[in-house]
């Protein structure tokens, strides 16, 4: 049986992967959507096939994976091509997160999804923390962690929710900016009231 599913949502750069582990911490298992799309699209899956049928054996790397640069700069040029690849790709995430999420053991899970609410996923959830961040630090970051230049960091952000609409449609908000000494504080925090929740239901 699955249990309580806690959304964890943010944008690039927002540290989404830190406050997992922390969540990890406290005993709360976490399945990363980030994981799960690589995963069905790994060497030899049906996905990448497709794929590679569709964008050419230019997208495939020396090791038989998909080649992420590339098609990356081509999805964020072209608008149609990028929603050709969603229409393959999410429905196989879905099915293989919600497989994932009911093999949890802890008392609740935690989905984390960096397009939770722009891809309806927060229906899979019972309650959904957003995090927090201001879209300087996470420019800084990502340009620093992927080598990627402020423009293409942008490009994406763009094209997922703004941090006041996503903090709106959450039920719970983690401020990160950038000390992670308090992160584990505030994850307790808020760990501590989604059991208060759930022992009231």
């Amino acid at each position: 049986m699955t249990p309580p599913i806690i959304g964890l949502t943010g944008g690039i750069g927002s540290g989404k992967s830190t406050i997992a582990l922390e969540f990890n911490k406290l005993g709360i298992e976490t399945v990363d959507a980030d994981d799960v799309a690589r995963e069905v699209v790994s060497a030899n899956s049906p996905t990448l096939q497709l794929i590679q049928d569709h964008f050419g054996s230019d997208i495939i790397d020396e090791q038989g994976g998909l080649n992420r640069t590339k098609l990356r700069d081509i999805i964020f040029s072209n608008n149609n091509e990028r929603l050709w690849l969603e229409s393959i790709t999410h429905p196989a995430i879905r099915a293989l997160i919600q497989q994932k999420l009911a093999a949890v053991g802890s008392i609740y899970a935690v989905l984390v999804h960096p397009l939770l609410f722009e891809k309806g996923q927060e229906s899979l959830c019972d309650a959904v923390i957003s995090i927090s961040v201001p879209g300087t630090i996470q420019v800084e970051r990502v340009t620093k962690r992927d080598n990627q230049t402020v423009a293409q960091v942008r490009k994406i952000m763009d094209v997922q929710y703004s941090q006041s609409d996503r903090d709106a449609k959450a039920d719970y908000i983690i401020k990160n900016t950038g000390k992670t000494g308090a992160l584990g504080d505030k994850v307790k925090h808020v760990h501590i009231k989604i059991l208060e929740t759930l022992h009231e239901q």
